[in-house]
């Protein structure tokens, strides 16, 4: 086990419930399937069929009440709202109350961010598709986009690690690898030394088609840590399960 888990458990901190209960870090890049027939995220197959049709039902329809939504599963609403308890619970659904008469005021559903984020989104296909038609006019402009965008994560994590001793940059930089969506953590070991490791690659559907994508990952820790030596340990393009970086002063 890492020693410190700073990024991970904040990252854990940060997913619902029913996300931390299966243990999504070792889940990440699995594809599964709900009615909607296309791939979807790996908690949502763990859910009840119920709650998957209400969170389906709502990412459809948008906001409804409670009676809307039972008529839309096609469950009574008394065996709805053990459900919808459950959903709010783990993070995934949020209500409002709206009054429109006299009476009790009615409770009005929707996704959260963190449940909308749930269903399939093909970031990576466009921008693969993009960057192909960029290709196709100058096949050099990939590296420059991966350059561009390179010295601009070098900036921006320069600003933040300004000041800081070797341990305090890769704390933060691994700070900023998470909030980057690569579920980061670090260890430090007691010869001085550092690992990095990035348990999920927020660029996977690009970087199998574009090496440029990984050598900018690479290029990006060493150009902010540069009074070390960072080199790639392990590396999910060769078919390790994680990325990892050693990260020795010099």
């Amino acid at each position: 086990m890492l020693g410190a888990r700073v990024g991970l458990l904040r990252f854990r901190n940060r997913l619902p419930a029913v996300a931390r209960r299966i243990g999504l870090r070792t889940t990440v890049g699995r594809a599964y399937h709900v009615r909607v027939t296309v791939a979807a995220h790996p908690v949502l197959a763990t859910l009840p069929t119920t709650r998957r049709a209400v969170l389906e039902h709502l990412k459809r329809h948008g906001e409804e009440t409670v009676e809307a939504l039972a008529a839309g599963v096609a469950i009574p609403v008394s065996g709805l709202r053990p459900h919808l308890t459950a959903l709010e619970r783990d993070g995934l659904v949020v209500y409002r109350s709206e009054r429109t008469g006299p009476g009790r005021p009615k409770h009005r559903y929707r996704l959260t961010p963190t449940a909308s984020a749930l269903f399939p989104r093909a970031y990576a296909e466009l921008t693969n598709e993009l960057l192909t038609y960029l290709a196709d006019e100058d096949p050099d402009v990939v590296e420059r986009v991966f350059a561009r965008r390179g010295a601009r994560r070098v900036a921006d994590a320069r600003r933040r690690t300004a000041g800081r001793d070797l341990g305090g940059k890769v704390a933060e930089l691994t700070a900023i690898l998470d909030e980057d969506g690569y579920l980061a953590e670090f260890e430090a070991r007691g010869d001085g030394s550092y690992v990095i490791v990035e348990h999920n690659c927020a660029i996977h559907g690009v970087a199998l088609r574009y090496a440029a994508a990984c050598r900018s990952e690479l290029a990006f820790l060493q150009e902010v840590l540069d009074e070390a030596v960072v080199r790639r340990t392990f590396h999910m393009m060769a078919g390790a399960h994680v990325c990892a970086y050693e990260v020795v002063p010099r």
